[in-house]
């Protein structure tokens, strides 16, 4: 693909500065900003009053709303400048009044954000974060620094996610909720502090995973987080009983990666769903 600065549709209002990159089909509407090291991929579409800066690269036909600010130096008072990048992937959506900040030094120089995500209106994601793909983030939520959110995962409005924390694929976090600590893939959780709340079902039968899935997913559940043993038992007992099962070995796997912050366990009982 071809990049330059004069295959795309600019309104007269808006400010693109020399040496940004912009493909073929893309659009900016009236009074954006886009700086210098800016590169817009073909067909992306920029509407009013959005301003894009730093080392930003916006994957092909993504859109983005009014007043939304990506690309701006981070909210991290340990950030001196350096060369980080924002770096954003293929059919996502960013809907008005959205924060996206690059990395620091401190967190590897990279915010990343993946294909055919959903940012709606007011949200936040901070420096270092990694963002899988078709992940949903609704209104006012926000993901501190250093987060990382698997595959499919879908966060409520007005959820606050802990600098640090892990989402893993497929979960749900309901809204309101305050999480501290990582939740395992397709699981789901609620609460201030959050804590789980058994499996995202609804999200796994959307996504038409196969019944008998389900079932062996739910009871490795419970054996994870019943009340007998420590939890790495009961995780290595797991391991074992359902090997060579992909949605069991994801959650095991989760569990024994190392992490900055705490497995999320249920509050009451081992199970909910």
């Amino acid at each position: 693909m071809s990049l330059s600065l004069t295959q795309g549709e600019i309104h007269p209002t808006a400010i693109v500065e020399a040496g940004a990159k912009i493909g073929a089909g893309v659009k900016i509407g009236p009074f954006c900003t886009v700086g210098p090291e800016v590169i817009l991929h073909d067909g992306v579409q920029v509407f009013a009053n959005v301003s894009i800066a730093g080392r930003t690269e916006i994957g092909p036909n993504s859109r983005i709303f009014p007043f939304a600010s990506v690309g701006h130096p981070p909210q991290d008072l340990k950030y001196e400048g350096e060369p980080s990048r924002l770096v954003i992937g293929a059919n996502c959506t960013i809907r008005e009044n959205a924060t996206i900040n690059p990395g620091t030094r401190g967190g590897g120089m990279l915010t990343s954000i993946g294909d055919n995500c959903l940012l709606m209106a007011s949200t936040h994601v901070a420096h270092d974060c990694i963002v899988g793909n078709n992940v949903i983030i609704a209104n006012f939520g926000g993901l501190a620094g250093h987060c990382v959110t698997g595959d499919f995962v879908t966060i409520g409005g007005m959820v606050v996610v802990h600098q640090f924390v892990r989402i893993g694929s497929h979960a749900f976090i309901g809204a309101h909720s305050m999480v501290d600590s990582d939740v395992i893939p397709y699981g789901m959780a609620v609460g201030n502090r959050a804590r789980l709340a058994g499996l995202n079902l609804v999200g796994l039968k959307r996504r038409k995973f196969e019944r008998e899935d389900i079932h062996t997913l739910r009871a490795a559940y419970r054996m994870i987080f019943s009340s007998e043993g420590t939890l790495r038992e009961r995780v290595d007992d797991a391991a074992d009983l359902f090997k060579g099962h992909g949605l069991v070995q994801d959650v095991v796997n989760f569990i024994a990666t190392s992490s900055e912050r705490s497995i999320c366990m249920p509050r009451n009982g081992n199970h909910e769903d």
